[in-house]
């Protein structure tokens, strides 16, 4: 009987972690949003504003503008309209984990590039 339940118990454990995370990406495609990330030690935050075609990102009071590509309702591919540099021309490649509230959870990278960043936005409007 013990085992049964505890049988049970496991069970009931692993079909709920099983659960897929929530991923409300429809309400984060477009809006203000802020990103706060360490950069050399420093905690610095970004504002950047998004519609189904531009992202426009405020950062150190600079503004700097990006195409937008959405692949579905979760990916997107970002290109610097004005880049400065050779790295600045490649495109990144971002995806939205999950969603709860006013938050996103996303990662992020260079296209084709393996290694990912990962980071948390609030919408703020």
């Amino acid at each position: 009987m013990k085992s049964r339940i505890l049988l049970s118990i496991l069970l009931c454990v692993f079909i709920k972690s099983c659960k897929r995370p929530d991923r409300n990406c429809e309400k984060f495609k477009t809006g203000t949003f802020t990103f706060e990330t360490l950069l050399e030690g420093e905690l610095v935050s970004t504002t950047f504003t998004r519609n189904d075609t531009l992202e426009v990102d405020y950062f150190k009071g600079k503004a700097d503008s990006s195409s937008i590509r959405w692949i579905n309702n979760c990916e997107y591919i970002a290109k610097k309209l004005h880049p400065k540099n050779r790295a600045e021309e490649k495109s990144l490649h971002f995806k939205i984990l999950t969603t709860e509230g006013n938050f996103y959870t996303f990662e992020y990278s260079l296209v084709g590039k393996t290694q990912k960043q990962r980071g948390i936005a609030q919408k703020t409007n």
